[in-house]
């Protein structure tokens, strides 16, 4: 691999499974209203935000970890630049709306939550998880309300969003790290019926997809599937959310 290509490696991240929860609520907040040019601008800022926030948060968990300060000290340049970058994006999107501000706030909280538990080292527990889950979840609503839509009107998708990638935390967990916890398995199983119950009470056509991760979540765990083989399903559901999204909403 080249220089160059190692350097964008370098300030990628490798978590695949965030790219599929930062674009699919966007998505279908931009196709359940009427897509407008500023949703473009605002997608850009909020990739932007995803890689500055994630190269902060590294170097939060490095500087106190590591006993190599190059280790901490590599993920500064990028957690600068594309912050910078984010501010060259954003400034200009929050003077012309300023209701994005309120939207900034209302994930701050979730941000600092996640934060702290790379701080501490423990970015992989279930509550990291989902508190990484809700803000990209109410996306949708920001990227509705930028094509003229309400929050009435993505209130239910928005919850359907939250319902799906939530139950990605857990499940994820039993295909890889807990792969041996019967507990988890038991638990990401029954977390998925009660996703699927709540899912038919926001419209009954969202029991269709939902069955498919129960079904999922109760079958492929335990059958030693590879990590791209789990990512790949994983793009499928998203994909599958999306499409009943914007046909039921």
């Amino acid at each position: 691999m080249s220089a160059s290509g190692r350097r964008i490696r370098r300030w990628i991240p490798d978590q695949h499974g965030a790219w599929a929860m930062l674009a699919v609520p966007y998505a279908a907040g931009v196709l359940l209203g009427d897509p407008a040019w500023v949703q473009l601008p605002l997608f850009v800022a909020w990739l932007l935000a995803y890689l500055a926030t994630y190269h902060a948060q590294q170097w939060l968990r490095l500087r106190r970890l590591s006993r190599n300060p190059r280790a901490a000290a590599r993920h500064v340049r990028p957690a600068v630049v594309l912050g910078a970058a984010l501010a060259a994006v954003g400034l200009p999107l929050a003077a012309l709306h300023p209701w994005l501000l309120l939207a900034v706030a209302a994930m701050s909280p979730f941000l600092a939550v996640n934060a702290w538990h790379a701080r501490v080292n423990r970015e992989r527990t279930l509550l990291n998880g989902i508190a990484a889950v809700v803000p990209a979840c109410g996306m949708l609503l920001v990227a509705l309300r930028a094509g003229g839509g309400t929050l009435a009107e993505g209130l239910g998708p928005a919850l359907a969003c939250l319902l799906y990638f939530a139950g990605t935390v857990p499940y994820v967990k039993t295909m890889i790290r807990e792969r041996n916890s019967a507990a988890y398995r038991r638990g990401s199983v029954a977390y998925h019926a009660c996703a699927l119950v709540a899912a038919t009470l926001l419209d009954p056509w969202l029991a269709v997809p939902f069955a498919v991760y129960l079904a999922r979540a109760a079958v492929l765990t335990g059958r030693g599937l590879k990590v791209p083989v789990v990512g790949a399903v994983e793009v499928g559901c998203s994909v599958l959310l999306l499409v009943f999204l914007v046909a039921v909403f």
